[in-house]
């Protein structure tokens, strides 16, 4: 622990490296003999099938004396002993592993080392686009007679769901989780986004934003464009149905280009605004409903994203609020469901400050209005979050509920989101625009709902992306402890 930070870094990047020339050579290899086997028929050979697997890091911690304090909410070590996960894409995730391996090495003193790993890479993970090396012609059955193929009893969640046994990793003496998500959950989720949002994994951003309605994105698109053209850190924009607008190389249809795109062909389709430096900001409309928004944050979180909100439209739930007034959510009434059996409805799920603040703050600075007069239009309380989207037929049965919850808003997504932040690890965040009152005799028209959305989107969007600028210079202290457990793997 007396090494310079220079000497730590220094050895990070050495650790680093062999990874990622081990994770080369394994891809690589598998793709040569993919390649040899769609012309010759030739298959794999024992050894050449022993180089298809990801690499191993681990971390190995043999503490001197009392452990050091730190504030820090990640990148710390709870008991001594060998941590170890396998590793993809580690050219991608340079910087996050360098920063969690930077911080073990200067305060807990661990050892890295790097070694192949026992898990193999399934063939389909190593090809990008379709069918890249004609695999097509040739049924999946017989290649899984010969290459390693996704086995989802491989997949899951037992570590962040706080279901890790030893036994899962061999016994006893067998290393514990380093991180939540292995090679083999990243690969399977990286597959998914590309499948859901109809773009590159690598195009996600760290400060994302969902939605359930289209017409945020076309704001977001408007918007981004104007970025493109101004003086700002923003250097391109990549949007759903594969298209890329570059700075410098803004065309006058930008935005006819990104809307004719074929996007609604993707379920849940994405927009990266990106920087330099990965800092950017993604868009995603993740349509209606509970299931989507947990599916699209599962594999989200691979990617260890900073921060991710909700800005969407709801119901309205008390007669002073008004259609275009803003809810934040400090708490959820969870009815979505679907995320029982993980994390069941009475687990409470905190309001995290750092977000809370960002987003008040933002909502001021882009409405103008302050104190009292801010209080009338944004009202803070617990949002129920439901899964059927016609709840009000069984307004007999969930009036109770929603008395006796204080909710003053209602929607599908919401609490699901905050909730698989909560069990991700990720920063989350709510804020919501009323578009309804369906108690109060202002239900959603065409007429009305086309008046408020045309007053009301670009407002509600700019607070969110304020938000998130404002929230970029607290990163040390966004990654909340309370969405820490008392066993947590090392990293983020």
């Amino acid at each position: 622990m007396s090494e310079t930070p220079a000497a730590i870094r220094d050895a990070v990047n050495t650790v680093l490296d062999q990874l990622e020339a081990l994770h080369d050579d394994a891809v690589e290899a598998l793709r040569a003999v993919l390649g040899r086997y769609v012309e010759t028929r030739e298959p794999p050979t024992p050894g050449e099938r022993a180089r298809f697997r990801y690499p191993e890091l681990r971390l190995t911690y043999r503490p001197e004396g009392v452990p050091p304090p730190s504030h820090r909410a990640f990148a710390k070590v709870q008991t001594p002993g060998v941590y170890a996960t396998t590793v993809t894409q580690p050219a991608r995730f340079r910087a996050y592993l360098s920063e969690q391996l930077e911080a073990l090495v200067a305060d807990y003193g661990v050892t890295l080392a790097v070694a192949p790993g026992r898990q193999a890479i399934p063939y389909p993970y190593v090809l990008e686009g379709q069918d890249e090396l004609g695999v097509g012609d040739i049924p999946p059955s017989e290649l899984a007679q010969h290459f390693p193929t996704p086995d989802l009893t491989q997949v899951g969640d037992e570590i962040a769901d706080g279901l890790w046994e030893p036994a899962m990793g061999g016994g006893p003496d067998a290393p514990r989780p380093l991180a939540l998500f292995d090679a083999v959950r990243v690969d399977y989720s990286l597959k998914r986004l590309v499948h859901y949002t109809g773009t590159d994994w690598r195009a996600v951003q760290p400060w994302i934003l969902f939605t359930n309605y289209h017409r945020y994105v076309d704001e977001f698109i408007h918007w981004a464009i104007g970025q493109l053209v101004a003086d700002s850190p923003y250097v391109a924009l990549v949007a759903a149905g594969g298209v890329r607008i570059e700075r410098g190389c803004v065309p006058d249809n930008a935005f006819e280009r990104v809307a004719a795109a074929p996007w609604r062909r993707h379920q849940m389709p994405a927009y990266h605004l990106l920087t330099a430096d990965d800092q950017g900001v993604t868009l995603v409309n993740i349509g209606v409903g509970p299931s989507n928004a947990k599916t699209i944050t599962d594999h989200l979180a691979v990617l260890r994203p900073h921060c991710w909100l909700m800005v969407g439209h709801c119901g309205g739930l008390r007669a002073s609020q008004r259609i275009g007034d803003y809810v934040l959510a400090h708490a959820y009434l969870r009815q979505d469901h679907i995320l029982d059996d993980a994390l069941p409805p009475a687990v409470p799920i905190p309001a995290l400050a750092e977000i809370q603040v960002a987003l008040q703050e933002a909502a001021a600075q882009v409405t103008g209005d302050r104190g009292t007069e801010l209080k009338t239009r944004l009202r803070t309380g617990t949002v129920v979050t439901d899964d059927d989207r016609n709840w009000e037929l069984r307004w007999s049965q969930e009036r109770r509920l929603i008395n006796l919850s204080r909710a003053i808003a209602i929607d599908m997504e919401s609490g699901t989101i905050a909730a698989q932040g909560y069990r991700l690890r990720v920063p989350y965040g709510t804020l919501l625009c009323v578009s309804d009152k369906p108690l109060h005799g202002e239900i959603k028209l065409p007429g009305a709902a086309n008046a408020f959305y045309e007053r009301a989107i670009g407002e509600h969007l700019m607070i969110g992306l304020k938000a998130l600028d404002l929230l970029r210079g607290e990163v040390a202290s966004l990654h909340s402890r309370k969405l820490r457990s008392f066993d947590e793997p090392p990293f983020r």
